[in-house]
């Protein structure tokens, strides 16, 4: 069974920096794309940066450049997403995602920036 958990979100002030862990188990990575995407409330879901676990090289949405750092630990199976300096805007619940379609998703951790 294909599991994908995400942690470490929460309540952070403007300006703050956070680390979302994406845990998956059941399903081999090597050449599957793996994903990070959010959705804030009223908007639409939106990927924030993409790549393939065997490669590492990240896709990211432009928006995302700055702030957003897509990293994996193959060792561990598990993928990170670091953002730094935090806006309001980037409340959202985020998703990690992996499958060659997307077809796998963790159930999201709410991550709220407010002061």
């Amino acid at each position: 069974q294909v599991k994908l958990v995400e942690s470490g979100g929460g309540f952070v002030q403007p300006g703050g920096s956070l680390q979302l862990s994406c845990g998956v188990s059941g399903v081999t990575l090597d050449y599957v794309a793996v994903g990070w995407f959010r959705q804030a409330p009223g908007k639409e879901r939106e990927l924030i940066g993409s790549t393939i676990w065997a490669v590492g090289n990240v896709d990211y949405a432009d928006y995302a450049k700055e702030r957003f750092t897509v990293s994996r630990d193959t060792a561990k199976n598990t993928m990170y997403l670091q953002i730094d300096s935090l806006e309001p805007d980037d409340t959202a619940v985020y998703y990690c995602a992996a499958g060659m379609s997307y077809e796998y998703w963790g159930p999201g951790t709410q991550v709220t920036v407010s002061s």
